[in-house]
């Protein structure tokens, strides 16, 4: 699997694209530019908008502010982006638990994954660990589930929100175990991992950015990366097929997208694919999140791996495919 991260020539064909795109000329922008985040501050989606913002804000001349719009599991600012002005200057920092699972979950929902937004380049792709807090009494994965299979319903899990990527995951985890936990729901990563460390609840499958730290400094105890490779930041913390569970793989998307009737940027294929890297934002990012871009083959014909347990569509294939299907058979 190879890897690259948000880079100078990306942003710059991407400031470029709103450019020629709104026919604005050297007008645009000429005000902040808002990437509205659906998540409270701290986690993968909230650092994944400020590494965006800064390196964007050097290449285009003006503030690119982020807003955070947390609450009913992402619709806030969903519903807020798909009612803005399509001019460029309100963006969404979409997340793959929101965009793609809160429309299979939930019914009468205020805005449409296809209709309501153009999609402007993948951000980030990420793979999840599995936290404990160091009052559970096991040192591995397969000891983890032994004891919470002798220990049914006693343990509980938080999440980002109902819908979400580790609500969803985490279900899908104890489906493939067979184990029993209880469901503790929170509104974003920050308030969990604060009751993850309290131990006001035990267990959170999560991206990397929300509890390495904690995982590196003993607070919290890493049991398993969810991805194919081992995590640059937690280089002992071994991946589920190396702790016995290959059948379990978990990965978040984060995506730029625009409002519906935002002009097409003609150079948008051209930003997905290009991604050298910026200096001084690939340490901090590798430091942050694994994170790699879907590969150039899959365009707008395939399906891509941004959530490999549903086999959901990344942004751009989802929204070129309004007819594909919401998911495929889990991958082992």
């Amino acid at each position: 699997m190879r890897y690259r991260y948000l880079a100078r020539k990306a942003l710059l064909a991407l400031s470029v694209s709103f450019a020629a795109s709104l026919a604005l000329a050297d007008v645009f922008p000429d005000r902040p530019i808002t990437l509205v985040v659906p998540n409270p501050p701290g986690g993968l989606v909230d650092t994944s908008a400020r590494l965006l913002s800064e390196p964007l804000t050097r290449v285009i001349g003006q503030p690119v502010v982020v807003d955070n719009k947390p609450g009913a599991s992402g619709n806030t600012a969903y519903q807020y982006v798909a009612k803005a002005k399509p001019d460029g200057y309100t963006l969404l920092i979409s997340y793959s638990g929101y965009h793609v699972g809160n429309p299979a979950l939930m019914d009468k929902l205020p805005w449409d994954p296809v209709k309501d937004f153009s999609p402007v380049a993948l951000l980030t792709v990420s793979t999840n660990v599995i936290a404990v807090h160091p009052s559970v009494p096991v040192n591995n994965l397969k000891e983890f589930i032994a004891y919470a299979k002798a220990n049914p319903g006693k343990l509980n899990y938080a999440s980002q929100g109902n819908g979400s990527v580790s609500h969803i995951g985490t279900e899908i985890f104890k489906q493939t175990t067979g184990i029993d936990m209880v469901h503790v729901p929170y509104k974003g990563s920050g308030p969990a991992v604060q009751d993850v460390l309290a131990g006001q609840v035990q267990v959170f499958i999560t991206t990397p950015p929300s509890v390495m730290q904690h995982i590196q400094s003993g607070k919290l105890k890493g049991l398993a990366v969810t991805g194919k490779n081992r995590h640059p930041g937690m280089p002992n913390v071994p991946t589920t097929a190396e702790a016995g569970l290959a059948s379990f793989q978990l990965e978040s998307w984060v995506a730029l997208y625009a409002p519906a009737g935002t002009p097409a940027p003609p150079a948008g294929r051209k930003t997905r694919r290009s991604a050298p890297a910026q200096p001084g934002t690939r340490p901090r990012w590798s430091r942050q999140s694994q994170t790699r871009f879907p590969p150039a083959s899959c365009k707008s014909r395939t399906l891509c791996p941004g959530w490999p347990q549903t086999g959901a569509a990344h942004p751009g294939c989802r929204a070129r495919r309004p007819d594909a299907p919401a998911s495929r058979p889990a991958r082992s």
